[in-house]
């Protein structure tokens, strides 16, 4: 190679964002433009990424096709059976009479005043249950005395069966809001408890035995150390008891026998033998359970951009 060609291209190379020679123009052009290869590694790059996010996306349809399509077999066996005469409606209604007791009950507004009085029951206890179980949670994972004090009870409670307790709350406190909140207290309440001692005994002690170097102790070591590290077992516990809160509602309101809640509106379709009506009443039942699991899985949310 002649050396003039040689120090053309040195020169062009190191001053490559300065005036060349006009005989190395073609050679400067070749170094400042972008490699035909990594131009097409940059295109492949973004196609690549095109397709994962289509892939993704494409896997989250699919993962709702086998629910739906096993509740739309369901529905097409349940509609087969019901309108053959094989099945009797006082049994099994027809999937068209229960969307029909669904729309009677939404149009008048049956339902929305009848599921805020539930709702109303499984929020409250379920409030209650918080404020109690959490302290008496930490307290056991804290105080070998007071776990040897109060687990005995806590048992003894939960093989008791709330609707066995119902009765006498009913008896003590008479009829309305407050004893069907307590009954819903009661549902929730023994899940809580143990959720939040696991949560608490099953922090590393290294960390706990750091921090208290570092000078933290009390409330400072709760709620910046304890706190956070118990917390995925304390809101499953959250998310377990709220929507279980539904159930005690029920409960509560099977055996208080009054007449406001979906529980009445359960018993009184059972009395009249209205099985279309119960059904949709479950139906209703189901999907405020979902709404109450939603508001949890939002919570959980909150909780990781918090913490």
């Amino acid at each position: 190679m002649p050396l003039g060609a040689r120090d053309a291209r040195q020169y062009s190379y190191r001053g490559k964002y300065m005036n060349i020679p006009t005989s190395t123009e073609e050679n400067a052009s070749w170094r400042m433009r972008k490699p035909s290869y990594l131009r097409t590694s940059a295109e492949d790059e973004r196609t690549y990424q095109k397709r994962v996010i289509a892939a993704k996306r494409m896997g989250q349809i699919f993962s709702l096709l086998p629910p739906v399509v096993l509740a739309l077999l369901l529905l097409a066996i349940w509609s087969i059976g019901t309108t053959s005469g094989q099945i009797s409606s006082l049994i099994l209604p027809a999937p068209a009479d229960v969307l029909d007791g669904l729309r009677s009950g939404l149009t008048s507004g049956l339902y929305f005043s009848n599921t805020w009085v539930t709702v109303q029951e499984s929020v409250l206890g379920f409030l209650i249950a918080v404020l109690v179980a959490l302290p008496i949670g930490y307290g056991i994972a804290k105080s070998r005395l007071l776990a040897n004090a109060i687990q005995p009870y806590l048992a003894a409670g939960q093989a008791i069966p709330a609707i066995v307790i119902a009765p006498l709350l009913v008896l003590w406190l008479g009829y309305g809001l407050l004893p069907n909140m307590l009954v819903c207290m009661l549902v929730v309440i023994f899940p809580m408890v143990i959720n939040t001692v696991l949560g608490i005994q099953t922090i590393d002690r290294l960390l706990i035995d750091a921090a208290r170097v570092e000078g933290a102790s009390g409330w400072s070591l709760l709620s910046n150390i304890e706190f956070p590290l118990a917390l995925p077992s304390i809101l499953a516990a959250i998310r377990t008891g709220f929507t279980l809160s539904i159930t005690g509602a029920l409960v509560a309101e099977f055996v208080g026998g009054g007449d406001a809640g979906l529980g009445s509106l359960v018993l009184q379709a059972l009395h009249q033998y209205n099985t279309a009506f119960m059904f949709a009443t479950l139906v209703v039942l189901a999907v405020l359970a979902a709404l109450y699991y939603g508001a949890t899985w939002l919570l959980v949310k909150l909780a990781s951009v918090v913490y």
